[in-house]
């Protein structure tokens, strides 16, 4: 059986960083450089379900920042 035909039943937790970015991290590790819990943990789905909810404009938080002066 190949790794990808295997159920994940790997717990995961939602990660962000400065930038208001989202990703998933195994729940096991230390959180990578740089990003912090976003408070949801549970299998791969739980957690890409909750990152598409709440993630909903994909542009760094300094652009948006950047676009939101440049229109006043």
């Amino acid at each position: 059986m190949y790794n990808d035909e295997k159920e994940d039943t790997m717990v995961y937790k939602v990660v962000v960083n400065h930038e208001e970015q989202y990703s998933i991290w195994p729940a096991e590790r230390e959180n990578p450089k740089g990003w912090k819990d976003a408070g949801k943990s549970g299998l791969k789905d739980e957690c890409l379900a909750y990152v598409k909810e709440v993630w909903t404009d994909m542009r760094p938080l300094s652009l948006r920042k950047v676009m939101d002066k440049a229109e006043k």
